[in-house]
């Protein structure tokens, strides 16, 4: 048992108690994090004088070579240790003797593992940032091919008004738009250093916390010892942003899961992101838009988890906050595997667009045109909402559409309607002359592609 702790002890932890409080099985994956800190506080240690160029030197060396032989395959971590800064210390004082023992100058495992989490979320911010670049770029081509591919919107899952693919899918550009909004947010209120809190009190050393900072690419120290080492806020901000992130995904599934079914038939997915049956062989399953859908909830469930384990903790640090990593790390890593797969899902599908077209000339998506046809020729709106709804039962009863009637039908129904109706509730009018900015038309949708070029041209990712 590899510890950094026990004079105060006289008997060896039980096995069954050091196997429940160790967190080396989840916390390795920190090591290059735990290195980084390493070297930027033997670096500050040197510069204030606590140890020597020499010390600091060797120090530094050690590190390095501790992560290449972990990196190389040429060193194991292994439960002998009872987490990986014990793991990083054990093995530097082997390999540069009585100089690592000074590297814990000034610090505890307290600060240490709180910036390791925090360079550990910092990075994955950044990783998430640009798989959100990558994705938004896609739905940016998606809409600029797609102005003129009309399909039915729909509300409560019955067809409304007809729209463009274009449109439809910039819904989901505006949503995740605003996830990326959350991650610089994010990133801004965490990038501050907590090493040199110590174990909740500071400590009396004259440490340059401003250079550790510096050193580390924050833009400065913490401001309170005992906040710094029991702060998670911005590993449950960074949860929450991924849940939105998974709640959109799986929104944005369950439309492909429903496009992709024969019943709607408005897309084919990739051979590459489907699968098939062991028992049916015509079977083409959406399983990636599925499994998207179902590992949100193994999202939510980090997010709910870490939620509970903070809400009873008095300050400081508590043994606790070790659960601020298991969930948390596949959190992280499902929403990197679901953003990539789910890119390169609809990167790849084809689009039916007779088929959609098609379907929202059916289903009187083209209701609200012709009520609005009857207004432009005096009728009042309430009057021709209630013309509109008996020319739909009609409808309905001949089992047909209201562009298929005889203008003599229409007459029947109210004198108002002329020639020209046809025009008004064809497919394109319906789209092409909503132009207020937000609409579905072609000159509303060009303004806000122009936008989205430059707000993607304008994308800055946060340092890791």
């Amino acid at each position: 048992m590899a510890q950094l702790w026990g004079g105060r002890f006289t008997k060896q932890t039980d096995q069954m108690v050091y196997d429940f409080n160790a967190s080396i099985l989840f916390d390795r994956r920190l090591l290059p994090q735990d290195i980084r800190g390493s070297r930027a506080h033997a670096t500050m240690l040197a510069k204030v004088g606590v140890i020597t160029e020499e010390e600091r030197d060797k120090i530094l060396n050690g590190l390095d070579s501790i992560l290449q032989d972990v990196t190389d395959g040429n060193l194991k971590i292994t439960t002998e240790y009872e987490d990986v800064h014990s793991f990083v210390e054990a093995n530097l004082i082997d390999r540069i003797g009585d100089a690592g023992k000074k590297l814990h100058t000034g610090r505890s495992r307290n600060d240490q593992v709180a910036l390791d989490m925090r360079l550990y979320t910092r990075g994955e911010i950044s990783a998430v940032e640009e798989l959100l670049q990558s994705l938004m770029q896609t739905l940016q081509t998606l809409m600029e091919e797609n102005l003129d591919t009309y399909m039915p919107g729909f509300t409560h899952l019955q067809k409304a008004q007809p729209v463009s693919f274009s449109h439809h899918i910039g819904a989901y550009m505006e949503m995740f738009k605003r996830d990326f909004s959350r991650l610089k947010d994010i990133y801004t209120r965490m990038n501050y250093c907590p090493l040199g809190a110590g174990a909740l009190a500071g400590t009396t050393y004259p440490l340059d916390r401003d250079m550790t900072a510096e050193l580390l690419g924050f833009a400065g120290p913490t401001l309170n010892s005992m906040d710094s080492v029991s702060d998670r806020d911005y590993l449950l901000e960074y949860l929450s942003a991924l849940s939105v992130i998974m709640m959109h995904l799986s929104r944005f599934s369950e439309e492909i899961i429903l496009w992709n079914s024969n019943e709607y038939g408005f897309i084919e997915l990739d051979d590459a992101y489907s699968t098939g049956s062991s028992i049916m062989p015509q079977k083409k399953n959406p399983d990636i838009a599925e499994l998207v859908r179902g590992k949100t909830g193994r999202v939510y469930g980090a997010l709910t988890s870490m939620l509970t384990t903070m809400k009873g903790i008095p300050l400081a640090y508590n043994k606790d906050m070790q659960e601020d990593k298991e969930m948390s790390f596949d959190a992280m890593d499902t929403v990197k595997n679901c953003l990539a797969l789910f890119t390169g899902m609809i990167s790849t599908m084809k689009l039916n667009k007779e088929r959609m077209a098609e379907s929202a000339m059916m289903g009187f998506t083209n209701a609200t045109d012709a009520a609005d046809y009857l207004v432009k020729k005096g009728v009042p709106f309430r009057d021709a909402h209630g013309i509109i709804g008996r020319l739909v039962l009609y409808c309905i009863d001949k089992k047909t559409s209201i562009d298929a009637l005889s203008l003599e039908e229409l007459k029947d129904i109210d004198a108002h309607f002329e020639e020209d109706v046809y025009d008004a509730i064809s497919l394109s009018t319906c789209v092409e002359a909503r132009n207020t900015i937000g609409a579905p038309g072609h000159s509303a949708m060009k303004k806000v592609l122009e936008i989205n070029r430059s707000y993607l041209n304008s994308l800055v990712i946060d340092p890791a």
